[in-house]
């Protein structure tokens, strides 16, 4: 059991990965658009300044928030379907490491959501 925060929202993890939140809706405190994929199975929360993204088992990436800070990780979705084992995070960004170390970036790009100028060198090997 764990609570994560944005600047203005909580999210709490209960005993089996179900996440429950409060807290201004817009900026992570209504997680009602995927609450199903949050019933259970998350292991983390990471949180931006008003965005949330929770790893569940296997390495699956569930965000909600305002989408200017990471709360919409739909661009990368497919990448973010399995392998995370951790995430990073600067105040309107996220950077998730996958196994054999690929780094995944979403948010906003000037906060460093987009490492495309880099991609070539976050494809792997990053611990």
């Amino acid at each position: 059991t764990a609570i994560y925060s944005t600047s203005s929202a909580f999210a709490a993890v209960k005993e089996g990965g179900e996440v429950v939140t409060w807290g201004d809706p817009d900026e992570g405190g209504d997680c009602s658009g995927v609450a199903d994929r949050l019933a259970a199975g998350v292991t983390a929360i990471y949180s931006t300044h008003f965005a949330f993204a929770a790893v569940k088992e296997g390495g699956e990436v569930v965000t909600w928030g305002d989408p200017d800070y990471g709360g919409d990780c739909s661009a990368v979705a497919d990448r973010l379907a399995a392998g995370v084992t951790a995430i990073y995070s600067t105040d309107k960004a996220f950077a998730a490491v996958k196994e054999g170390g690929e780094v995944v970036t979403w948010g906003d790009p000037d906060d460093g959501g987009d490492c495309s100028g880099v991609a070539d060198r976050l494809a792997a090997g990053v611990t």
